[in-house]
């Protein structure tokens, strides 16, 4: 990631964004030591005044840690939680008082990969209904949601307005009830290019990545979800 000194963005906060995307895309791992002050002020041709800085607040922020005459590490091991329950988009925001609403950027028919497939137990190179969503609270985008429904269930969402609630349209329009969260990882990942351009962030801004499976009252899949929030924006409660 080269920096930038003409934009109006400051460099130690391009230097900050720098390191954090090594560490996300496993260039620099828990426990690795990092490039020394010098190292780093060669290598994005800034002075050591900015070095320091955006160190010092990686430090702060806790993905770093010093070890006196040893030099800095990274110090962001990631730590598995289970998530019971997790409040649908929708809801959430209403709950909180905010409007929503969604804006369709993919709806498609794709062949199924392997997990995908296993995971809503169709076979292997059968067809998913894939789904790409923004969701926006307020008028501000908050969510890219990705969704992967098994094709031959639920083509029909191919023809339906998907700018509200899909779960409420299920519900609502064809008895489905998609009340049965099954195993969800979260974790933190950094905004890319083509995630930035759609949620209007900038590029290595936090995100949380939802990986997720839900299944209807009869324990059937509707869908596997793999959502990107923006992580100063978001809370969930475990």
């Amino acid at each position: 990631m080269m920096l930038n000194a003409d934009q109006a963005e400051p460099l130690y906060i391009q230097l900050k964004k720098a390191v954090l995307s090594a560490i996300d895309n496993g260039t620099f791992n828990q426990g690795d030591k990092i490039p020394t002050e010098i190292e780093l002020s060669q290598t994005y041709n800034v002075s050591r005044i900015t070095v320091r800085k955006a160190i010092e607040e990686l430090v702060s922020a806790g993905y770093l840690i010093k070890r006196q005459g040893k030099g800095t590490f990274v110090n962001v091991p990631k730590i598995g939680r289970k998530i019971d329950h997790i409040i649908s988009f929708t809801a959430a925001c209403k709950a909180n008082g905010v409007t929503s609403h969604s804006v369709v950027t993919e709806n498609k028919k794709i062949k199924a990969d392997p997990e995908t497939a296993e995971r809503l137990q169709i076979q292997q190179g059968e067809f998913l209904l894939y789904i790409q969503r923004i969701r926006y609270a307020g008028e501000r985008p908050l969510m890219l949601e990705n969704n992967y429904y098994p094709y031959d269930a639920f083509s029909f969402l191919m023809e339906e307005n998907l700018e509200g609630s899909v779960y409420e349209l299920l519900r609502n329009r064809y008895d489905i009830d998609p009340n049965q969260p099954g195993e969800t990882v979260l974790q933190i990942t950094l905004a890319d290019e083509h995630q930035a351009k759609l949620l209007e962030i900038p590029i290595g801004q936090p995100l949380f990545y939802m990986n997720t499976i839900i299944y209807d009252q009869d324990g059937k899949p509707v869908h596997v979800g793999k959502q990107y929030i923006i992580g100063d924006r978001y809370q969930f409660t475990i």
